[in-house]
């Protein structure tokens, strides 16, 4: 698939450039934000968060992991590269067109932070489509660009508190917890959140069968975002009042929609594999006894402890690889029998089915005979 290496590579390339261009500028900026300590100090609370928040998303991408790699990128474009391009816009915007911080607060930066950070997301969607396969992933993929910007940007709002340079008081121990319980403690999921509509977009994207909602389903999911973000951003103009007005009665019920949303759809993934590879194993793709091993997750770690149990690492790496073929076919076929199969997939099915066939006879499932090796 020389085509689809060519594209693998220009995305490495451009996310890889841009993030180190972006490194490099947020980290000079936040070295001049802060003396040391404050910085050393805000660093650790802003780091707090985000294990919890990654595995919640990893939890998500159960069935069919994402590559780590792809999503380490996500995390460094939101913490570096997303975060360098929305404060270089808000800047230029506030220098020539003479922003009031009101109108940046409020209009300015939702647009800048989420074009920012959806961008990620459109480069996925232009190279390496073929690791999309729905709205999950998008959630997935948003999410940790998301939890990247957000640690950050926690980042210089906690030495900001903590400096007394936030513009809110003389700054110190009470300012910086006030930032952190906030910022850490009661709104870790804001950035994650409101990315999460332009994830749910481009997932659209991805499955949809006319160009036009190819088009418009990612610009709808960032409007949406936009104005999500809008919406909290203008709730702290009012105060207290405001902030936790904005939080109960539509940021909590929207947040709880969308966990909503991301539950029904990984419990939807495992009726959509069990359909699509059992399709596949009447055209004889795949055997038709495998495919519980293969979609129920508890199946799955059992299979794949009986086979170390047997075969050591290597026979669970073995396990693992055919599993991992396996849904990826199940994916694959299922855009392939809902009429929007990719341009390559002739090809990638063609790997898949290669992998499953050269993997099969070197692994058994609990109650089967192990093969000699």
């Amino acid at each position: 698939m020389p085509g689809a290496r060519r594209d693998s590579i220009a995305f490495t390339v451009v996310v890889t450039v841009l993030v180190g261009l972006g490194a490099l500028a947020m980290l000079l900026l936040i070295a001049l934000s802060g003396a040391p300590s404050s910085l050393l100090l805000a660093t650790v609370l802003a780091a707090l968060p985000v294990g919890p928040l990654v595995a919640c998303y990893l939890w998500l991408d159960r069935y069919e992991p994402e590559p780590r790699r792809l999503l380490a990128l996500g995390l460094l474009w939101g913490g570096f590269a997303a975060t360098a391009a929305a404060l270089l816009i808000q800047g230029v915007g506030g220098f020539v067109v003479g922003f009031s911080d009101r109108t940046s607060l409020e209009v300015v930066a939702p647009m800048s932070e989420e074009a920012s950070k959806g961008l990620f997301l459109i480069l996925l969607l232009w190279w390496r489509r073929a690791e999309l396969d729905g709205v999950l992933d998008g959630l997935v993929y948003a999410g940790m660009v998301g939890i990247g910007f957000a640690f950050t940007e926690n980042i210089l709002y906690l030495a900001a508190a903590y400096n007394g340079t936030d513009g809110t008081g003389p700054g110190g121990t009470d300012a910086l917890t006030g930032t952190f319980v906030v910022r850490c403690l009661f709104s870790p999921f804001a950035h994650p959140f409101f990315t999460t509509f332009t994830g749910i977009g481009v997932g659209i994207a991805v499955n949809a069968r006319g160009r036009g909602l190819r088009v418009l389903a990612p610009l709808a999911g960032y409007v949406a975002a936009v104005v999500a973000h809008a919406a909290w951003n203008t709730s702290t103009v009012y105060g207290l009042q405001g902030f936790v007005g904005v939080y109960l009665l539509l940021m909590t019920p929207a947040f709880i929609g969308i966990v909503a949303l991301a539950t029904w759809a990984r419990r939807s993934e495992r009726r959509m594999l069990t359909a699509s590879l059992g399709d596949a194993a009447a055209r004889g793709l795949i055997p038709a006894t495998d495919i519980g091993w293969v979609v129920d997750l508890g199946a799955r770690r059992r299979s794949r402890a009986f086979a170390r149990q047997q075969g050591g690492r290597p026979g669970e790496r073995a396990m693992r690889d055919y599993q991992q073929a396996a849904i990826e076919l199940g994916f694959l076929h299922h855009r392939f029998l809902r009429g929007t199969p990719p341009p390559d997939f002739a090809a990638r099915g063609h790997e898949y089915v290669a992998r499953i066939s050269a993997v099969r006879p070197t692994i058994a499932f609990p109650g089967q005979v192990v093969p000699t090796r």
